[in-house]
C-alpha cells in the first residue's frame, strides 16, 4: 500500500507571489533558483517537488500574475460595459497598475520571457506569455467587434486590426515606463487612441 505524500508546508499564494516579483524583476531567463530559493524559502528539492520546474513555477506565476495584477486586462471582456469605456479603463487600469511603485514596472507577461537563448524551458517560458497576448488580444478584439456592431466605435474599423493597434499599445507601455515616460503622457496618449476608435458625434 503506497504511503501518503507529506503535507506541504508552506502557502502556495505566498511562494507564488514572490516567484512572480522575482521573475517580473529580473525576467525569466536571468531569474536564478538561488533567487526564487531565496525569495520563496523553498529549497530545491521542495520547489521541484511542488512545481517540477522552473518553467512549471513560471507558468504558475503568470497565473498568479494574470489572476491578480494583471486581471485589469480582463475588464474588455465586461459584458455589462460600453465597449469604449470597457478599453478606456482597460488602457488607463494598466498603466496605472504598471507604473504602481508598489511592484516592479512595466507588465510581467512583456518583459519576462520574449526573448531569450533557445533552450528547451526558455521556449516554453516564451510560449506561456505569447499564449496569454494572444489572449488578450483576441479580447481586445472581440471588444472592438461589439463596439462596432453596437454602433459605439467607428463603422469603418476593422476589429482585428485595431486589436493589434490597441494591443500594441499595450504592450509598448512597459518599455515607455521603463524608459521614464511618465505615466501622465501614457494616458494622454491612450486618450488619443480611444478617439480614433470613438463613433463621430
Amino acid at each position: 500500500m503506497a504511503r501518503p505524500g507529506r503535507p506541504r508546508t508552506f502557502d502556495e499564494h505566498e511562494v507564488l507571489d514572490a516567484a512572480m516579483q522575482v521573475f517580473w524583476h529580473h525576467g525569466y531567463e536571468a531569474s536564478t533558483i538561488s533567487q526564487l530559493r531565496a525569495a520563496t524559502g523553498l529549497s530545491a528539492a521542495s520547489l521541484y517537488g511542488a512545481f517540477e520546474s522552473k518553467e512549471g513555477l513560471f507558468e504558475r506565476a503568470v497565473e498568479r500574475y494574470v489572476a491578480g495584477p494583471g486581471s485589469v486586462s480582463e475588464i474588455v471582456a465586461d459584458l455589462t460595459l460600453d465597449p469604449l469605456a470597457a478599453l478606456d479603463q482597460m488602457l488607463h487600469g494598466t498603466i496605472a497598475m504598471q507604473s504602481d511603485p508598489a511592484h516592479p514596472g512595466g507588465c510581467l507577461v512583456t518583459l519576462s520571457a520574449t526573448v531569450g537563448a533557445d533552450g528547451g524551458d526558455n521556449v516554453s517560458a516564451r510560449r506561456v506569455v505569447s499564449a496569454r497576448r494572444a489572449r488578450d488580444r483576441a479580447g481586445i478584439g472581440a471588444c472592438i467587434r461589439r463596439g462596432v456592431d453596437t454602433g459605439a466605435l467607428r463603422a469603418d474599423l476593422d476589429p482585428a486590426v485595431s486589436a493589434t493597434l490597441v494591443h500594441s499599445f499595450v504592450l509598448g507601455i512597459s518599455t515607455q515606463l521603463l524608459d521614464g515616460v511618465p505615466a501622465s503622457a501614457l494616458d494622454a496618449a491612450a486618450d488619443l487612441l480611444l478617439n480614433g476608435l470613438r463613433q463621430p458625434s
